[in-house]
């Protein structure tokens, strides 16, 4: 099974981005950066042209992280149903039925989860 290859591209970019940025030397860098923005204050007379840097900066950082991130958790859920799919599908006693979950409605979804309490509490 081959993906597009646009969208594989972007899958694997994003995933290693993720993986970049949830390390700890990531963090640590990301700190010192600002610590370094911090002390040129006073070299900068604390300008405004100072204080853009950090926050044009961080505002795209933001803004591109926000799809990167958004890309890796639709990717990791999508595995994760899948996983779960199977893992219904090879139980007997299971409800095939709890794989179209994801077309439910808010409404169905809430009188299933309360079925299911009724059911562990009986037990």
């Amino acid at each position: 099974m081959k993906a597009k290859n646009d969208s594989n591209h972007f899958n694997n970019f994003a995933k290693r981005v993720s993986l970049a940025v949830g390390h700890s030397g990531c963090f640590i860098i990301a700190l010192s950066l600002v610590f370094i923005w911090l002390i040129t204050g006073p070299l900068f007379h604390f300008s405004d042209t100072w204080q853009l840097i950090i926050n044009t900066g961080t505002t795209i950082i933001t803004f591109l992280m926000v799809f990167l991130i958004q890309n890796t958790q639709n990717r990791d859920t999508k595995i994760l149903n899948l996983k779960i799919d199977e893992l219904i599908k090879t139980k007997k006693n299971a409800r095939n039925s709890i794989l179209d979950l994801d077309k439910l409605s808010d409404e169905d979804l809430r009188k299933l989860e309360e079925e299911y309490k009724k059911l562990c509490k009986n037990k």
